[in-house]
């Protein structure tokens, strides 16, 4: 068995104390205790900070593989996007021309029926049933169609203002706070992307927060004011914008499904909306997640800016993978 340095020190103190009639110096016996000492206090604190990256590591690698998993599960998720994607649009398509003739007839059908009359009005309701269902085939040509976006440096806060500013009429006459955070910490910052496809997805955003904040005050009948909270904050290249509601929160079985394109909550609309909002997220090499907290809770990872605010075109498509 290899002996340790400590062992081997051990040795030559019992050796090195002696003296040549075999009789140990009460002198020399102190000092190499002292030094012994002194070697298995360097010892001790060798082996604590030997312990403590062993500690670091383990943790760092549990962290690793947390985050692989997690990137594993959105690439996963991209493709079944992609191929969802590329099937949606081809149907969207197909009915689009279809739609189009129909509302042509039907617009001719009504210059031909006296104002007044009951198949006047239905021929009106139906106009606007067809014109919904134009809208849901739009909403599928988005989600499905080429995205282009050019990037340059994008005012993150400015950007959010406007989308706020562009839901005013949604949140007047309602009880809904909107407070800001971050702002004073932050200051200007700049991340790198389209400023119309990010002005999408923060109004989508705020305006899902409104309307979640409005219909829990209608449920749980409350007095006063609900609060919406938009706030930005910086991490590791990347700035995070978080929206944050007061409302009922999601129900956990509808977070893991929550950005799959026609999931939707609500009695009316396509469930495209955050499907597309993730896929413009996507675009901008960022990353999009949900959490109840209170209510439910959005946050948005994008990138800083580089520093030279090159802008850049750049053209994003669903696309199979084999």
């Amino acid at each position: 068995m290899v002996k340790s340095e400590v062992q081997l020190a051990l040795e030559g103190l019992a050796e090195e104390s002696v003296d040549t009639r075999g009789v140990v110096s009460v002198d020399e016996r102190d000092r190499r205790i002292d030094e012994l000492s002194e070697i298995m206090k360097v010892y001790n604190e060798a082996t604590a900070n030997l312990q403590e990256s062993h500690d670091v590591l383990c943790n760092e690698v549990t962290r690793l593989q947390r985050e692989l998993v997690s990137t594993n599960v959105q690439l996963q998720r991209s493709k079944r996007l992609a191929a969802l994607g590329e099937m949606a649009a081809g149907i969207a398509h197909e009915i689009r021309n279809p739609l189009g003739a129909i509302t042509l007839y039907l617009d001719m059908l009504k210059e031909d029926l006296p104002s007044g009359e009951m198949n006047h009005d239905i021929v009106l309701k139906t106009i606007d049933a067809v014109s919904g269902l134009g809208g849901i085939v739009d909403d599928v040509l988005d989600f499905s169609g080429d995205m282009r976006l050019a990037f340059k440096p994008v005012s993150l806060w400015k950007a959010i203002d406007r989308a706020v500013e562009s839901h005013r009429a949604g949140v007047e006459g309602s009880r809904v706070e909107i407070e800001f955070e971050g702002r004073d910490k932050t200051g200007d910052v700049k991340v790198n992307g389209d400023v119309q496809s990010l002005g999408r997805v923060f109004l989508n955003l705020f305006r899902n927060a409104v309307d979640a904040v409005v219909v829990s005050q209608g449920r749980k009948e409350q007095e006063g004011f609900g609060k919406v909270v938009l706030s930005v904050s910086l991490g590791d290249g990347v700035a995070v914008l978080r929206v944050a509601d007061s409302g009922l929160g999601i129900e956990e079985e509808s977070i893991e499904r929550i950005f799959n394109p026609f999931f939707t909550t609500r009695s009316a609309g396509t469930g495209l909306g955050l499907a597309i909002v993730h896929r413009i997220v996507d675009g901008h090499d960022g990353m999009i997640s949900v959490y109840n907290d209170d209510g439910a809770v959005f946050e948005v990872s994008l990138p800083l800016s580089d520093a030279d605010g090159g802008s850049n075109e750049h053209k994003t498509t669903f696309r199979s993978e084999e």
